[in-house]
């Protein structure tokens, strides 16, 4: 299943669940994989047309009369467009808002530079009172999404378009607090989030068969942030390496590397974008060319587990 047909099923099923929680699109319906969810519960969704700002403006308010709206758009537009509007009606009014960004990073390829966001998380993490969610495969969407129709908070939930491999099990469960240990290791720590986190665990399985014994830590949750089973981990291993869709800057491997400067110093390789704009390309294109596929994992992990 495609992660947004995942995502368009489970709000369903959370519509179905609590009629309190709505629907609401920009205009972006077919590419967030949500017309299934307006033709069952029409009354559920809102279609604000091409207002993104506006949308997030409606959303708060459903927010301030006890509902729960998911809006959702490309993540261009839901972080960098409505930025100012997520600010002061989602999180400086700590006000129960959804937010949610679709089609990430390198996932825009035919889309170019002006949609190919990977500046998302860093955007959002810096927010106050903001939570940041990045979930890996559909089971850990669902179980994110479970979540957030639980707690009253402003949320942003990165959501992939395509397929994705499994990961998890249909009994997954998300703890925002808790990072998830994928594999055990003692040569290096390989962090990963979202969409990564499915070749990090081919890269894993290369190493492990070159004799390299990786310790894997995925982070559903960019903040909060699990800092203890980071640190813990660096104790073991002595070096780490971060691999994410998104910008180095401020996102995974910013948050990782605020943690162990502050409580673990230790050598930290950041695999994702270095600081660049996005192009028209095929993700693979863009994997090799900023440094970021499986093999660049591979490598990178080898070489700090040698150093």
């Amino acid at each position: 299943m495609e992660m947004r047909a995942a995502y368009a099923d489970k709000l369903s099923e959370l519509i179905d669940q609590d009629p309190n929680v709505f629907c609401l699109e920009a205009d972006l319906s077919k590419a967030s994989g949500t017309p299934p969810v307006q033709a069952k519960h029409p009354d559920n969704f809102v279609d604000c047309g091409v207002q993104e700002a506006n949308m997030i403006c409606v959303g708060a308010g459903l927010a301030k009369e006890c509902k729960i709206p998911f809006c959702a758009t490309f993540t261009c537009f839901a972080s960098r467009r409505v930025y100012d509007q997520v600010f002061l009606s989602a999180a400086y009014a700590n006000n129960n808002v959804k937010v949610v960004g679709t089609w990430p990073g390198s996932n825009q390829g035919p889309n170019g530079g002006t949609h190919m966001w990977f500046q998302d998380l860093a955007l959002m993490r810096a927010l106050p009172n903001m939570h940041v969610y990045s979930p890996a495969d559909p089971h850990e969407l669902r179980a994110v999404m479970e979540y957030m129709v639980e707690e009253h908070q402003p949320t942003y939930l990165q959501v992939i378009r395509q397929k994705v491999e499994q990961i998890f099990g249909s009994d997954y469960r998300f703890a925002p607090e808790t990072a998830v240990m994928l594999q055990e290791g003692s040569a290096v720590t390989l962090v990963s989030t979202g969409y990564m986190t499915q070749f990090a665990l081919k890269a894993c399985a290369a190493l492990k068969d070159a004799g390299i014994e990786v310790e894997l830590l995925h982070y559903p949750s960019i903040k909060p942030f699990d800092e203890a089973t980071l640190v813990r981990s660096a104790q073991k291993t002595g070096s780490v390496v971060t691999v994410e869709d998104h910008s180095v800057i401020g996102g995974l491997g910013g948050a990782v590397c605020e943690t162990l400067s502050e409580q673990y110093p230790v050598r930290v390789k950041r695999l994702g974008v270095q600081d660049a704009f996005g192009e028209v390309a095929t993700e693979q294109y863009l994997f090799e060319k900023h440094g970021y596929s499986v093999d660049h994992i591979f490598q990178a992990c080898l070489t700090a587990a040698q150093s």
